[in-house]
């Protein structure tokens, strides 16, 4: 059901290098970009991930309550880009480790302070 997501930067090319080195783990690339924005995906019939300068030309702001959630297929892979995002200069807001009996998740803020996670679930989980 959702298409793409964008979040908000005044630093298109800090955020680009930042989801550049994190979504690679997911086989993400760029397939859109201009001055303004740049998008990632896994293929163009797939959700897309994106940061773009707001059309308003106010700062880029972190919007209470949103939460971008990344699914992936394993716990190890979870851990992996958990810690990538914090290597790249993200922020913790919740450590990796199971939520539940077949939840598992890390949760993180990128270099603009939005909220993301990465998951995975079910039997793939590992568990």
């Amino acid at each position: 059901m959702i298409g793409y997501v964008t979040l908000g930067t005044d630093n298109i090319p800090r955020a680009a290098a930042f989801y550049d080195a994190l979504l690679a783990e997911f086989g993400a690339t760029r397939f859109m970009e201009s001055d303004r924005f740049v998008a990632w995906a896994v293929s163009p019939r797939q959700p897309s991930l994106g940061v773009i300068r707001p059309d308003n030309r106010e700062p880029a702001t972190v919007g209470n309550g949103v939460m971008v959630a990344l699914a992936i297929d394993s716990r190890e892979k979870v851990d992996r880009v958990y810690k990538n995002a914090l290597e790249l200069g993200g922020t913790h807001a919740g450590p990796a480790g199971p939520r539940g009996p077949s939840f598992y998740a890390g949760y993180f803020r990128d270099l603009d302070g939005n909220k993301l996670n990465v998951f995975c679930m079910g039997p793939a989980a590992g568990g």
